[in-house]
């Protein structure tokens, strides 16, 4: 599923549900009482973002807006094609030689089988 990332601030806002709370850690009285902190969640994607850095509510939507968007824009990349690769014929020799090894160490574990 790629999502359609729209060009205006305001058309990503109106797909996205807007919470506003107070931000923790140190600032005093500004972080006690103002509601600073913003968390975007995207409706269509489910993509949360929150952000509390800066004293304005306003300044912290918009660097939610950035990195929703750069999520959003990494979410429309396809993944890489994983380029398969081989491993060289001594190593897969190798590895044959110690599961062989194994093999002989485990059957010597073994009780031995009595003959009538």
């Amino acid at each position: 599923m790629v999502p359609r990332i729209p060009s205006s601030d305001e058309d990503l806002l109106s797909e996205c549900e807007v919470e506003t709370f107070r931000s923790s850690g140190p600032g005093g009285q500004n972080v006690n009482k103002r509601d600073t902190a913003v968390r975007l969640r995207h409706l269509p994607t489910g993509i949360v973002v929150t952000c509390q850095r800066e004293r304005s509510q306003y300044r912290n939507k918009q660097i939610a807006l950035e990195e929703l968007r750069s999520k959003l824009e990494a979410l429309s990349q396809p993944p890489k094609p994983r380029i398969p690769t081989v491993a060289p014929r001594s190593v897969r020799k190798k590895i044959l030689d110690l599961k062989r090894r194994r093999t002989e160490k485990k059957n010597l574990r073994k009780r031995p089988k009595i003959e009538d």
